[in-house]
């Protein structure tokens, strides 16, 4: 189980990354822009500059959705490794039934 902080922090994380959303698209779209004048690029560079480091969508860390555990995370099922054996082993993913050979 991760510590609670580090869940939090990362619940934090994803609040502000979706708050901040389409500011960020905006004035990345204004930086990309070949119409955009010198001015317009710098006064967006030092607005994006100027927002919470955690609002960026790329500090947010994939955890498991029972235990927080960083590691061996699977998307498509939100969960790690060791939490996706026991629920295969239980039944509760379909479809999903341990290798044998």
């Amino acid at each position: 189980m991760a510590k609670k902080s580090m869940i939090a922090r990362e619940n934090k994380r994803k609040k502000l990354a979706l708050k901040f959303d389409v500011k960020r698209q905006v004035l990345r779209e204004t930086i990309r822009s070949p119409k955009s004048s010198f001015e317009q690029k710098e006064s967006a560079q030092l607005q994006l500059q100027k927002m919470p480091r955690d609002s960026s969508a790329a500090r947010i860390r994939n955890r498991c959705g029972l235990t927080g555990r960083p590691h061996g995370y699977y998307r498509k099922f939100g969960l790690s490794r060791n939490k996706l054996r026991e629920a295969t082993m239980r039944g509760d993913v379909p479809g999903m039934v341990k290798a044998s050979w």
